[in-house]
């Protein structure tokens, strides 16, 4: 286990769009962030994306997880294989299954493959000990979140919006000295977001995404089904709570209407789930800091800017990169693992108490 000092460690992230894996070093001691290095994104080819895509949903030792293991496996030692100078690395893997509460949570992909053919220590299975634990195992990114709070200097309670292929908030109080401290973090998936948009727009489209969401922007939501929609028990549910990819539902409820109205209502149950939400926090947030692809949505972002009771702003309006957060979060927490401190706490999965998931994989 390593003592306290700061490392170079590089986070990998491949999230539930399918649409690659980021890369991200940071310098980090697993309590405070030294500095951010160079990032790379390795993206998957329609091939690689359709194994993913089949294998969503199944668990170990089911037929086309080997296949999809390899693929996630290949794709992050190629991307490992462009940086040099790291001490550690931090492998997500790739989720295809969550149900933390049943089964428990798969993630794709071996930190032993990674540490044997990239010969460095690898720290990955980061969710597992959360969930034998009684928590979430999701959302694990509010850790980093409350560091990233520090590391801008903020003084006063802030939100990440995080829009992924699934939609996570974390309430971040930075007056607090740790993130385990209790009124520090309250975290949850607030819904679906990116998700059935993008699967909309490749069954009906063939394109990976509604670019700029020009598309939704050109529609006109159906109320009733956003209404019925936020009548889901989930809504009402006191966080911590997480979601898998698919929501029940959801794209069967809109597939009797044109693309373009249909990606507008999806937007808004996307918007106003996030709206709902914010009647779990302690309080009203000073801002709030979009990361993920959503916040490249305009018509997405323009909703929440409506629907929420603070500022609403793309990450990079702090400085920082919201194409990496999530991969830095990684290499953050396996800074973390390696020197045995908490990488999750009642507030943010519902665990117990506070600690620290991951094994570390040597090469």
């Amino acid at each position: 286990m390593l003592k306290s000092g700061t490392k170079r460690v590089l986070g990998l992230m491949s999230g539930t769009s399918f649409d690659g894996v980021d890369a991200a070093v940071i310098d980090t001691d697993g309590e405070q962030i030294a500095g951010f290095g160079p990032t790379a994104f390795r993206p998957y080819t329609e091939a690689e994306r359709a194994v993913l895509r089949a294998a969503m949903g199944l668990w170990p030792d089911a037929p086309g997880v080997e296949e999809a293991a390899e693929i996630v496996e290949t794709a992050h030692a190629e991307i490992i294989a462009r940086f040099d100078d790291i001490d550690l690395v931090g492998f997500h893997g790739q989720t295809l299954a969550h149900d933390p509460r049943g089964r428990g949570t798969h993630q794709a992909g071996s930190g032993d493959v990674l540490a044997l053919v990239c010969g460095l220590p690898v720290v990955w299975d980061f969710r597992n000990s959360d969930v034998k634990l009684g928590g979430q195992g999701a959302p694990l990114a509010p850790f980093y979140h409350f560091a990233l709070a520090r590391h801008i200097g903020a003084d006063a309670p802030l939100v990440f919006l995080n829009l992924g292929g699934v939609g996570n908030l974390t309430w971040v109080d930075p007056r607090h000295n740790a993130p385990e401290r209790h009124g520090a973090l309250l975290a949850f998936d607030t819904g679906p977001a990116n998700a059935p948009m993008d699967d909309l727009c490749h069954t009906r489209l063939g394109l990976a995404r509604d670019e700029g969401g020009a598309q939704a922007a050109a529609g006109t939501p159906a109320l009733e089904i956003v209404r019925d929609f936020l009548d889901e028990g989930y809504f009402l549910r006191v966080p911590p709570k997480s979601l898998d990819r698919e929501f029940p539902g959801l794209g069967a409820r809109v597939a009797h209407l044109d693309t373009s109205d249909a990606l507008a209502t999806l937007s808004e149950c996307v918007a106003a789930s996030v709206a709902a939400g914010f009647d779990h926090l302690p309080q009203v947030p000073a801002q709030v800091l979009v990361c993920g692809g959503g916040r490249h949505n305009h018509d997405l972002m323009a909703r929440l800017g409506a629907h929420l009771p603070a500022p609403v702003a793309p990450i990079e309006a702090v400085g920082l990169d919201g194409d990496m957060i999530e991969a830095q979060a990684f290499g953050y927490l396996a800074m973390r693992v390696a020197r045995g401190l908490p990488t999750s706490c009642p507030t943010t999965t519902g665990v117990a108490a506070a600690v620290g998931g991951g094994q570390i994989s040597a090469p």
